[in-house]
């Protein structure tokens, strides 16, 4: 990489981080070319010319955010770790991914842009279920989940977590130890009301 694509990649990257802060506090219909590029300190015509428009930063953000969160979940995957530091590990990188993208903001996004949506899917099936398979194979195989459980009932449990994480999010802050909270949540995903401590 030259000093003009280097100078670029950082002008890009200065962008986009600008712009998701100010996801993280604005609806992105009221977030204006005009409001990322003073924050960002740059011209509104450099952030046309490298993203085109609004909508195309904001999914070329989104975009980057995701592939990302995959990422990380892939490396820790490769690390030697129990069934359930993953699954901890799940559910406080969702607790994060909450703070960056709130649900209703991710929810608003994909309606709006099929593209995104597409991508997204995409990248659940290639990636996502294929990894949350293997790590629920590993599971059965090294006895931390039951014979007894199939691979569907845990993929299904986990999605119905998933589903209501905006609701569990909310109750943690409630709560007033969101980590406590998700621990609790933790321990009965895995060992229920009675289970084992």
């Amino acid at each position: 990489m030259n000093g003009f694509e280097k100078r670029a990649s950082l002008i890009k990257e200065k962008i986009k981080k600008t712009t998701l802060d100010m996801l993280r506090t604005s609806d992105p219909k009221r977030i204006r070319i005009a409001d990322i590029a003073k924050r960002a300190d740059v011209s509104q015509v450099t952030i046309y010319n490298y993203f085109g428009s609004k909508e195309a930063l904001l999914q070329d953000v989104f975009k980057s955010f995701v592939d990302g969160a995959v990422r990380d979940f892939e490396n820790y995957m490769a690390e030697k770790r129990t069934l359930k530091e993953r699954i901890e590990y799940i559910l406080f990188r969702e607790k994060e991914a909450y703070r960056d993208f709130p649900p209703r903001l991710i929810k608003e996004m994909l309606i709006e842009d099929h593209e995104l949506t597409r991508y997204i899917e995409e990248l659940y099936k290639e990636k996502t279920i294929p990894l949350t398979v293997q790590m629920i194979q590993e599971g059965k195989d090294s006895g931390e989940i039951s014979q007894d459980v199939s691979i569907e009932s845990v993929l299904a449990m986990i999605r119905l977590y998933l589903s209501q994480y905006e609701t569990i999010l909310e109750m943690a802050e409630q709560s007033g130890d969101m980590d406590r909270f998700i621990k609790g949540m933790v321990h009965l995903f895995f060992y229920g009301v009675c289970g084992k401590s």
